[in-house]
């Protein structure tokens, strides 16, 4: 039974599927919109949420900001950590969540898998 499982396995094991989420949302503040499958754009959206939120916690107490940028170092690669602290902490502020959008596009032609567009609001 699945009871109390949360989260997409994505036909990967647990350090490759945090490898693979730790790219996809370094590309997603590097570069703001990426396409991928439907499925990995859900699966990035809950720590979209949770990393912006302790962005914005960061960046109004500065004594917490020191730990939550040690806490993004394993996440997401430096250059975006730093984006995260400063520009995004800004533009979401008076949001609470719900930070991007998932934009449904066709099947992929090679293996007919659904795609998406995720990008910020």
């Amino acid at each position: 039974m699945k009871h109390r499982h949360s989260g997409r396995v994505l036909s990967r094991g647990r350090d490759q599927r945090r490898a693979l989420m730790k790219t996809l949302l370094g590309s997603l503040i590097m570069h703001e919109r990426i396409t991928t499958t439907e499925a990995k754009a859900k699966e990035m959206k809950n720590f979209i949420d949770q990393i912006i939120n302790k962005a914005k916690v960061g960046r109004k107490d500065p004594v917490r900001r020191v730990a939550i940028i040690r806490e993004f170092q394993g996440m997401i690669p430096e250059m975006a950590s730093k984006k995260l602290m400063s520009d995004f902490s800004v533009r979401f502020e008076e949001r609470v969540s719900g930070y991007i959008r998932i934009v449904k596009l066709d099947p992929r032609k090679s293996d007919a898998a659904k795609m998406a567009i995720i990008e910020f609001v």
